[in-house]
């Protein structure tokens, strides 16, 4: 009986570890697909000047592509996408700030 009662406990705490983990995988996916699609919606937008509706249009495409894209990544490669999704950004700030 006692080992049986280990045995639950122990397969609920798994169970709450790979459920938390795959919570903050989605919840990075969300973030990195919301921003990443605000950022080249908002570009495309100063360049084409669509309205806000296209710009709408642009993020949940964008944002559907990065989290069917990194569906079967785990929680180390989201993050390295997101270092160098940080590393473009900082990039493309330098160049807007330098451009005459």
């Amino acid at each position: 009986m006692a080992d049986k009662m280990k045995g639950f406990s122990t397969n609920v705490q798994d169970g709450v570890k790979n459920s938390s983990v795959s919570l903050v995988c989605l919840t990075l996916r969300v973030l990195t697909g919301f921003m990443l699609g605000l950022t080249l919606g908002l570009i495309g937008q100063e360049l084409v000047g669509y309205g806000s509706l296209a710009l709408t249009f642009m993020l949940v495409v964008v944002m559907g592509l990065v989290i069917k894209t990194t569906s079967g990544w785990n929680l180390g490669k989201i993050l390295i996408f997101d270092l160098f999704l940080v590393l473009l950004a900082m990039l493309l700030r330098m160049y807007i700030l330098v451009a005459p």
